[in-house]
């Protein structure tokens, strides 16, 4: 069975709430069950934090036991070295995705300080970007 682990940085436990025209009305965790649902064979697991060190120590803690990390940093993306390099010294290999694309809203949305050390970056796909990191690993 593959562990697949979802960590959701700073603010995306508003989901649902927030800014619904970009991020959609669907929660998270929600989504979250309803995932674990459509995936039986998966071992899903999923951490949120508002606090660029608490990304860091999750990705330190499962980064050489997990098959795969999808990773929505939130704005953390745009901004964290720290978290980049986190994910360049861990074996477990992280997808990078935003829900929506980025490189449609402002400028300094466009870089990521966490794609250079991603197998991939999906983005613009709402929700659905979500399953398909999932399934980049399946």
């Amino acid at each position: 069975m593959k562990k697949i682990m979802i960590i959701n940085g700073p603010n995306l436990n508003l989901l649902g709430i927030r800014e619904k025209n970009i991020y959609g009305s669907q929660d998270f965790e929600s989504f979250f069950e309803a995932l674990k649902q459509q995936y039986p064979a998966v071992e899903l697991s999923y951490f949120q934090s508002n606090h660029e060190g608490g990304i860091i120590d999750t990705l330190h803690e499962i980064g050489f036991s997990y098959d795969g990390v999808v990773l929505n940093a939130g704005a953390y993306t745009h901004t964290s070295v720290a978290i980049g390099d986190a994910i360049a010294g861990i074996t477990t290999p992280v997808v990078e995705v935003h829900i929506s694309n980025v490189h449609k809203r402002e400028a300094f949305r466009h870089h990521s300080y966490l794609a250079q050390n991603c197998v991939g970056v999906i983005c613009g796909f709402g929700l659905n970007s979500y399953k398909l990191g999932i399934e980049s690993f399946l």
